[in-house]
């Protein structure tokens, strides 16, 4: 059994037991987050697809807590004219564990 589900702007395929990590939710570790964006499902025999969502299928998460993605580093540089600008990003990130994937 999966899912395809939609969290912020991004869309994740999950089952049941998987942690993923989501854009900053601003949610406290512990708490129990119910997602209602599930775009697809598939158990076996029985597959859905949402136009855009499904009404009848929900997906409960628990927040892990905040953790920063790997550092990206952005470089500018002019050859001969003696420049050169070095940028680095860290994306804030909440890790989430899916517990379960309700469909009725």
């Amino acid at each position: 059994m999966f899912a395809v589900i939609q969290v912020g702007s991004n869309q994740y395929r999950i089952q049941e037991g998987d942690t993923i990590e989501a854009n900053r939710l601003g949610e406290e570790k512990g708490k129990t987050l119910m997602i209602d964006k599930v775009l697809f499902f598939e158990n076996g025999e029985d597959v859905r697809v949402g136009q855009p969502y499904l009404k009848d299928v929900k997906v409960t998460a628990t927040v892990l807590g905040d953790t920063l993605d790997e550092k990206k580093i952005a470089f500018k540089f002019r050859r001969r004219k003696g420049y050169a600008k070095k940028k680095g990003h860290r994306q804030k990130l909440t890790a989430l564990t899916i517990t379960k994937i309700a469909a009725s």
